[in-house]
């Protein structure tokens, strides 16, 4: 028999025990997935950021077809979805979908290079995640935002940005979807996710040093020293507390009353997106003093006025 024969039977028998060998595996061992896993992830913005907790939107989809046999999503977001896309997984899965305030990004620190000068010149990695092991930064303040960039790279909807000027990250909040990878990404744990709050109005501590008065007026100008006072003025609704030499504002409890950005004799604490305040009206206290004629010449007119 033809050589080039016995060696095409021969492979093609291996092939035809191999196949059905596979098949018969694949009936054997097949893993059954419940089909709105992939009607959910449909619907899913597929950015797969991490923001829900999840390792992307198929694990997403997988948990929140779980937490259906419990009937709640409650304990479910995703955040570049928001409550649109939220409706739409619970419209599938037969449930309600519980009404989530919206976030944003705040990055917790106003260390200019006006206020918080750069004394040395990092010359290594443009990473905020080295440049934090390697030592300080360019500053004394081993608390501030280092300006290499690592949450503008890991926002995947170029919601944050370096300011080339100030060296600190800032917010677009038209853009922000509140997923949290910036905040997972920067090593000092400035960056933090606050609620939009109604017209996006809110009142932060602008702030993560943890430094004592002294030192921390040294390393920044614009440092919370934690004095108190604007816990003294928020005595009533207990919103204001102070931790290690630093304050924080709970957003759940605040009024927005502004009163706390008042006191503040740092400027460490900022209101967004507040309409500009009128000007304060002038006191009686420091209003002229009105001119009083003296007692003698009162005394001098009424006895003119009698003759």
């Amino acid at each position: 028999m033809n050589v080039i024969l016995i060696a095409v039977i021969v492979l093609g028998l291996v092939g035809l025990i191999s196949a059905v060998v596979l098949f018969v595996a694949s009936k054997k061992f097949a893993v059954y997935e419940d089909p709105r896993i992939k009607e959910v992830g449909e619907v899913l913005p597929q950015a797969n950021c991490g923001g829900c907790g999840y390792p992307g939107c198929a694990g997403f989809a997988a948990a929140c077809v779980k937490a259906a046999e419990s009937g709640s999503l409650s304990d479910l977001n995703c955040a570049p979805g928001g409550q649109k896309v939220m409706e739409q997984v619970a419209g599938i899965l037969g449930l309600q979908a519980s009404a989530a305030a919206p976030k944003v990004a705040v990055v917790r620190c106003q260390g200019t290079c006006d206020v918080r000068p750069h004394g040395v010149e990092f010359d290594g990695a443009h990473s905020c995640r080295i440049q934090n092991m390697t030592g300080m930064g360019e500053t004394q303040c081993l608390y501030g935002c280092l300006g290499e960039g690592d949450c503008e790279h890991a926002c995947l909807f170029g919601a944050i940005k370096v300011n080339p000027v100030t060296r600190i990250a800032e917010v677009d909040e038209s853009l922000c979807t509140g997923c949290g990878a910036c905040t997972k990404t920067c090593p000092r744990g400035i960056i933090e996710l606050r609620p939009q709050g109604p017209k996006g109005r809110k009142v932060v501590v602008l702030c993560n040093n943890k430094d004592k008065g002294a030192l921390a007026t040294k390393e920044c100008k614009a440092s919370c020293i934690g004095c108190g006072k604007c816990v003294k003025t928020c005595e009533k609704f207990e919103a204001i507390t102070l931790g290690v030499n630093l304050a924080h504002i709970d957003p759940d409890k605040c009024k927005m009353c502004l009163k706390c950005v008042d006191a503040c004799p740092r400027g460490a604490i900022k209101a967004f997106n507040f309409p500009p305040r009128p000007p304060k009206k002038e006191t009686p206290a420091t209003a002229p003093a009105a001119t009083v004629a003296p007692a003698t010449e009162v005394k001098q007119e009424k006895k003119e006025a009698e003759a």
